[in-house]
């Protein structure tokens, strides 16, 4: 089922996402329709806090950046519980967007090599190594779980230049090619 998408002014965006265990209700569906959401709205990762949820999950699919990078060819992933252990690297800047900022794009500084811990829907604990691309919608997708958008993570400057495509978000009066959850509606 596709879900709407929570936009930018919504609180579940800036609040801290909790923990889960394999007894969260519904995991399996929500996993599935979080994909499905993702893919509707033609992105590459979705937290579980851009559909309303509180709750430290959030899927990838890189595999439309295969061109840039073959490793993310396959790259599809659940991460759930996740924690950074370290970044790593020389920041680097990448022109992010994200599903609920609709029409916004910024450059974002991010370091290259991150290490982190997670579960997968299986609840089997990982601890690996990403780079890149990668590293980077990982960490774009930890930081909803954290309570940050990108924005956040811009000059404060830039966000004065962009202040009233914020409030058009939050509004609800921006367009959307995806079903989305207004601030003002909430």
């Amino acid at each position: 089922m596709i879900l709407p998408i929570v936009g930018y002014g919504d609180p579940v965006l800036k609040k801290k996402a909790g923990e889960i265990d394999s007894s969260y209700p519904g995991l399996k569906e929500l996993i599935d329709n979080m994909w499905e959401t993702m893919y509707n709205a033609s992105g590459v990762g979705l937290a579980a806090p851009q559909i309303g949820k509180s709750i430290r999950l959030f899927v990838i699919d890189a595999s439309p950046f295969e061109e840039e990078d073959n490793k993310l060819k396959d790259f599809k992933k659940v991460f759930i519980n996740p924690v950074i252990i370290e970044e790593r690297g020389q920041e680097w800047y990448f022109n992010e967007g994200c599903l609920s900022f609709p029409d916004l794009r910024e450059d974002v500084a991010r370091r290259p090599r991150i290490r982190i811990r997670y579960q997968d829907e299986e609840f089997k604990i990982f601890e690996q190594d990403y780079d890149g691309i990668a590293a980077r919608i990982i960490q774009h997708e930890y930081d909803h779980i954290e309570g940050i958008v990108f924005v956040d993570r811009i000059t404060p400057l830039k966000r004065r230049l962009i202040k009233n495509k914020l409030t058009s978000i939050v509004k609800g009066t921006v367009k959307a090619s995806y079903k989305m959850r207004f601030a003002r509606n909430t």
